[in-house]
């Protein structure tokens, strides 16, 4: 290659480019730092920016953040007003009744919280201080216009400041959600109306009645099983209040999402009162939600998925910036590999999807199968009626969401004898 700059053909050239600075692509970022990669990262807005979500930060959260630098949960935990403790979830059945499932602790001091609520425009920008820009070369509120891949490897162009310009990688990280430039360019899947929410989101002060230990909630409405409507606490009085449904059945039903949010809101008996005093402070926006409940491939020559980008939220909680997070470290470990060897085939990279399937596919699994069953109202409500009556059944049922193998009896019918005899 010539030394001279201006004799090169692109205006840029780098091993590794990550397009999409969230979750995914800022903590894809981070550990590809800590192996001491260099790489460009993209994203079309910038920070801090809005990003519409329920904010729930699970422990899956927390525990990539403990590996990529235990000094940054402690910094979540030194700004309540901004990162708010949550201790667990509540879950609402059909008829109004529900049971409260604590998060499972994993040896931390019951003071600490197992996962938080924040504001994604809080969240995001706090990854994204903590991108190592020594190694890190971040290109916010540019656009790409383009992707291509070439033998030489994959050609972006984008545009900074009016400006085109081009960059060349030899493998790309599409970080960028549901609509990925990465994922429409180089990959031939198709997003599936039974395997993808649309989701709802507004943000209201005074919502009365929060539960203790500021636990999110997920009420199961009958107009949009196998989806829910969701409260979720945040600091200073705020609350993310939204509805998620598949879109499958918003087609199928003809049914307008936002009606039935507000409609929840202004006449559900298990919701209404809290209510009464409440304002809403920002309005309702959407925003689609790619479900993991269809296994796909996530790479491929030159390029990984990672986040929303790979459709990896969770089919039952909705979960995405756990997963996000978590598909990125794994991807980091594997993109290490790739440029320690001057490797970016498709084989090779396979190895991400594999490692992460490994770990996560039981788990989403599962989810799918709880999803299938929440959409049969009158077993929902059966389950949380005997739950409620029952002591010992409540605890099973709540080590269930905190225990794989525990989850695996949802899928026994000896599960629902014991409960048809309260026992």
């Amino acid at each position: 290659m010539s030394a001279n700059r201006f004799q090169r053909k692109y205006d840029m050239e780098t091993n590794v480019v990550i397009v999409g600075a969230g979750p995914a692509g800022a903590t894809t970022s981070i550990f590809l730092a800590k192996k001491g990669i260099k790489h460009i990262i993209f994203d079309k807005a910038d920070f801090p920016r809005d990003k519409i979500c329920g904010d729930g930060l699970s422990g899956k959260v927390v525990s990539v953040l403990e590996e990529m630098n235990p000094a940054l949960l402690h910094k979540l935990y030194a700004k309540p007003d901004t990162f708010l403790g949550s201790w667990g979830v509540y879950f609402a059945a059909p008829n109004g009744k529900g049971v409260n499932i604590p998060f499972r602790l994993n040896g931390r001091p019951v003071e600490q919280p197992p996962g938080f609520v924040a504001r994604r425009i809080d969240f995001d920008y706090f990854l994204v201080q903590n991108i190592d820009n020594r190694m890190a070369n971040p290109r916010f509120n540019c656009e790409i216009v383009s992707i291509e891949r070439r033998p030489e490897g994959v050609v972006l162009t984008f545009r900074q400041e009016g400006e085109i310009k081009t960059v060349l990688a030899q493998m790309v990280v599409g970080a960028g959600g549901d609509r990925c430039p990465v994922n429409k360019t180089l990959t031939s899947y198709k997003l599936a109306p039974d395997h993808y929410y649309a989701g709802l989101r507004a943000y209201y002060k005074n919502v009365s009645g929060m539960q203790d230990g500021n636990f999110i909630e997920l009420h199961f409405l009958d107009e949009v099983l196998p989806g829910y409507f969701w409260i979720f606490p945040l600091p200073n009085n705020m609350a993310n209040v939204g509805i998620g449904m598949l879109s499958r059945d918003i087609r199928r039903k003809r049914v307008n999402l936002r009606e039935i949010m507000l409609k929840a809101i202004k006449e559900n008996p298990a919701i209404r009162q809290r209510f009464e005093q409440a304002e809403e402070v920002e309005g309702v926006k959407g925003w689609g939600l790619p479900l993991a409940s269809q296994k796909r491939p996530l790479s491929g020559e030159r390029f990984v998925l990672v986040g929303d980008a790979g459709s990896l939220i969770d089919p039952f909680t909705g979960e995405g910036i756990g997963n996000a997070m978590f598909s990125a470290q794994i991807a980091a470990g594997v993109i290490a590999r790739a440029v320690e060897r001057n490797e970016y085939s498709a084989s090779l990279l396979e190895e991400y999807d594999r490692l992460l399937y490994d770990r996560l596919w039981d788990e989403i699994h599962l989810s799918y199968r709880i999803q299938r069953l929440v959409q049969h109202r009158w077993l929902f409500n059966f389950v949380i009626n005997r739950l409620n009556s029952n002591k010992k059944l409540m605890d099973t049922f709540s080590l269930m969401f905190n225990d794989l193998d525990m989850r695996e009896k949802l899928k026994s019918p000896l599960f629902y004898l014991r409960l048809l005899f309260n026992r």
